[in-house]
């Protein structure tokens, strides 16, 4: 279980990096926006989150789910 966990946070420490990344033009484009425009974009990235996050969570909780029952 400690081997598991120390790998997720390596592979979390490491991911940071690539995740930071953004295209000029996107970066330039936010920065330039008004306060409800910046405000606007969180938001958007933000429901764009919640399908992806939303899909992985009941995956995680179905195979713990079967692993459990089995």
């Amino acid at each position: 279980m400690k081997l598991r966990l120390a790998t997720l946070v390596l592979m979390l420490a490491l991911a940071a990096p690539a995740a930071s990344a953004q295209c000029a033009m996107c970066y330039e484009s936010a920065s330039q926006a008004s306060q409800k425009g910046q405000k606007a974009l969180t938001r958007g990235v933000l429901v764009l989150l919640m399908p992806p996050v939303g899909f992985m969570s009941a995956l995680i909780g179905v195979v713990l789910y079967r692993r459990k029952s089995t």
